[in-house]
């Protein structure tokens, strides 16, 4: 009776999810919306992941090229130091106290966490607030991660972090990943940081990822060039004689060892005996192309010229320093995103600050300065910038441009991104105002008057005259 009254109401039912179940399997579509947990096909295969990250740190730690190359991003990067800086005095203040915490050390920690993100491809920063409001980071290595756990809809609203378990648990330690919104001050969350993560994946790729294997060609072409260079100037002595018996030529072999000829000796023999040597005859054509091709592809997985990696490919400063650009950018997007992890773990402490002290404002601006990339960069973005001054100044005073424009192609030679109202903004509330009934200041005898609400002298009736 219950299969007559509901039979073809479940049938129909069933049909649906299997209609819909499949459509999901066939349409790549459906695919980009996974649940929490699932092993999603834009990320590497767990073995896999644990497998390049092994081979990462262990090619830093035998092979100088990926040690310079590790080395020389955070050099880049880091430079000098990075300095954390807000205007309230009192976030300030704490600010400085957590960056110079002796368990926090910042300054110093920085570093290997730049070594990390280039290693690994990402940070798992751990973050855990005392009583009285001090906040304290560790970093997990990347290789103890097993899963990220992440919303039902969206795989970029991370959740939970799970560790890897060790031999004497079953389950890993399981983080909760730091959420402004529901925050507990006293909890121990984690941040997690990526660079190099494909759309849709969940974790980074390490920048030696690719060249990992091009390393170990090089160091293996490299070792048989040492061995080759090794055995071509050794030799053996080869001495024919017509003897009587097995035993005589071993008689003869065992005094000829005790006593081998000096080189630059003379050696005299009858004609029953004949010396010569033997050695190795080991033709290398084309080592030296061999060696450059090699380096050449550990250069471009890399980023960088040949001549950072002790390659004089060029004897022209053109050459190298035309090289040098393209490197230069990619460095200066990883400073910028390194800069904004900074930013944003310190936002992160201040806003559990502020449970404990309600004058910190963890919205305050921050001013986060880091090295320069290149002082002969600088020096070019100045030069370019007083020329375009120089040649777009006429067209402001002439009035065929106005104050953003000026400003705008300014900085833009000067290689600085800034907010362009917000410059105009400033100046006009720093700008002293003229007293009522005075002339404003360098309209006296002059043929320019200033404009309070304008950066630059302007002609009076400049468009008329124009």
């Amino acid at each position: 009776m219950f299969n007559r009254l509901f039979g073809k109401r479940i049938d129909s039912e069933v049909e649906k999810r299997v209609t819909l179940a499949v459509r999901a399997l066939d349409d790549s579509r459906d695919r980009s919306v996974l649940r929490s947990g699932d092993t999603y096909p834009r990320d590497r295969h767990g073995y896999d992941r644990d497998e390049v990250l092994g081979d990462a740190l262990e090619a830093w730690r035998v092979n100088p090229l990926a040690r310079r190359i590790v080395g020389m991003v955070t050099q880049y990067v880091i430079g000098g130091g990075i300095s954390v800086e807000a205007k309230p005095p009192r976030t300030n203040k704490f600010i400085q106290d957590f960056w110079k915490h002796p368990l926090n050390q910042m300054s110093m920690r920085i570093y290997e966490w730049c070594d990390e993100l280039t290693r690994s491809g990402e940070l798992y920063i751990l973050l855990s607030t005392d009583a009285a409001g001090m906040s304290y980071v560790r970093a997990i290595p990347a290789a103890d991660i097993q899963d990220i756990e992440t919303s039902d809809n969206d795989l970029e609203q991370e959740l939970v972090v799970v560790e890897k378990p060790t031999a004497l648990t079953l389950e890993g330690r399981r983080w909760k990943v730091y959420n402004r919104d529901n925050d507990v001050p006293t909890s121990t969350v984690v941040l997690h940081y990526v660079v190099n993560r494909p759309v849709g994946a969940k974790f980074g790729e390490s920048d030696l990822a690719p060249i990992l294997r091009w390393l170990s060609r090089y160091a293996s072409w490299l070792e048989d060039r040492a061995r080759l260079n090794r055995f071509r100037n050794t030799f053996i002595y080869w001495v024919k004689a017509k003897f009587t018996s097995n035993a005589e030529r071993l008689e003869r072999q065992a005094e000829l060892n005790r006593t081998p000829p000096n080189p630059g000796s003379i050696l005299v023999t009858d004609e029953s005996e004949t010396w010569s040597v033997l050695y190795p005859n080991l033709a290398s054509f084309e080592a030296a192309e061999d060696g450059l091709a090699l380096k050449k592809m550990v250069a471009v997985g890399a980023g960088l010229p040949m001549h950072f990696l002790a390659e004089p490919e060029s004897a022209t400063r053109t050459t190298a320093e035309a090289s040098g650009g393209p490197t230069f950018r990619h460095l200066q997007q990883r400073q910028i995103f390194f800069m904004w992890m900074i930013e944003d773990i310190v936002r992160a402490v201040l806003r559990r600050r502020r449970y404990f002290d309600r004058q910190i404002n963890p919205d305050a601006d921050i001013e986060i300065t880091g090295a320069d990339l290149s002082a002969r960069d600088n020096a070019a973005l100045a030069s370019a910038a007083a020329t375009v001054a120089a040649a777009f100044l006429p067209l402001y005073e002439r009035g065929l441009i106005d104050d953003s424009e000026i400003l705008r192609v300014i900085y833009s030679f000067g290689g600085e991104v800034v907010d362009i109202e917000e410059l105009l903004r400033k100046g006009r509330a720093n700008t002293p105002q003229t007293p009522a009934g005075s002339p404003p200041a360098g309209a006296g005898g002059g043929d320019t008057t200033q404009d309070p609400a304008l950066p630059f002298p302007q002609k009076p009736d400049t468009k008329a005259e124009l």
